[in-house]
């Protein structure tokens, strides 16, 4: 596949006529409560049962990282406050910039080099011309591991061996789609047929025999990956030496990362990759109060988390950020 064609398919899955379009593909209806849930146009809280405050989060699909991590979140967030939140499996990084866009979300989790290109309307395609100027930084969490997953009887080892096969990039307008596309095209792998699915679909693909290989972004462990470990011989490719070299004087925002020996079933050896960073985000239009009251939560009741603990905390909270600080963040970060 050419990287224009891959373009204009992306183009169109999202909407050209804006990025807040990206909203509507979240489905929200299945996820709901069935509470009347209304909009301001600046924020999509909500009054809910027993008086509390109802706040949209949006995540990623359920076979990631996002979606069980935001989860853990919403318990600390209730426990801790007068909020709850509505947590929504969605097709993660670019549909949740287009959900914060028109304020049908009040968090959700991104990617670093999603939120940059949304909020300064540049390097991919949907954010030309399109920056989303009321998007802002909450905190950053854990590095998003770049993996290439595949099975051993396939024969693909390498990158390069990649050429000619059947690739799943990620759910259209993810992060994961716009990292896989940026890596292949980076180590000059155009000839690809493309499909698209979450990681839980792509699993059930790679043992089916529907395609030939993965890309799956998000903190190792990831969930999916490890029950097709479970039940087939997985094989996780490296992007190492030059390829990875060539992926990150592409992208800036790649770094080095390694998933560790025995992470995976029948994986024993560290595989080198990339990665890119999760973060929260917000809009401009959730008052900093809100936003100071669920950072607080968060971040000082860390203890309650059982997913990338080694990552998240108060201290690397604003590596990587690549947006500017909403108020409510800042107050709570600078106090």
């Amino acid at each position: 596949m050419s990287s224009e064609k891959t373009r204009r398919r992306f183009l169109e899955a999202t909407g050209i006529a804006g990025v807040a379009a990206l909203a509507g593909c979240s489905g929200n209806g299945g996820d709901g409560d069935g509470d009347g849930t209304t909009q301001d146009g600046d924020t999509t809280t909500t009054q809910g049962g027993s008086g509390s405050t109802r706040l949209s989060w949006h995540a990623g699909g359920t076979g990631g990282t996002y979606y069980p991590l935001s989860n853990e979140i919403k318990t600390i967030v209730e426990a801790n406050t007068d909020y709850s939140l509505n947590v929504q499996s969605t097709g993660a990084s670019v549909e949740n910039v287009g959900s914060l866009a028109d304020a049908s979300a009040d968090f959700a989790l991104i990617q670093n080099d999603i939120a940059y290109f949304a909020k300064n309307g540049t390097g991919i395609d949907t954010f030309e011309g399109n920056a989303i100027e009321n998007l802002e930084g909450v905190a950053t969490l854990y590095p998003e591991t770049i993996t290439v997953v595949t099975l051993q009887d396939t024969d693909i080892e390498t990158l390069s061996d990649l050429s000619g096969a059947t690739i799943n990039t990620g759910d259209l307008g993810s992060g994961t789609q716009v990292n896989a596309n940026q890596i292949l095209e980076a180590v000059g792998i155009t000839d690809y047929n493309e499909q698209n699915a979450g990681f839980s679909q792509a699993s059930e693909q790679l043992a089916n025999g529907d395609i030939d290989a993965a890309f799956v972004v998000g903190g190792w462990p990831v969930g999916a990956i490890e029950d097709l470990a479970n039940t087939n011989d997985v094989q996780i490719v490296p992007i190492q030496g030059e390829n990875r070299e060539a992926v990150k004087d592409a992208a800036s925002w790649f770094a080095d990362d390694t998933i560790p020996a025995g992470t995976y079933t029948g994986v024993d050896e560290a595989i080198e990759t990339v990665a890119v960073q999760a973060m929260i985000a917000t809009h401009a239009g959730v008052d900093a109060d809100t936003v100071e009251t669920v950072t607080a939560a968060i971040f000082d009741n860390l203890d309650e988390l059982t997913i990338k603990t080694d990552f998240i905390s108060v201290d690397s909270a604003q590596d990587g950020m690549s947006i500017d600080l909403h108020d409510g963040a800042a107050a709570y970060f600078d106090a």
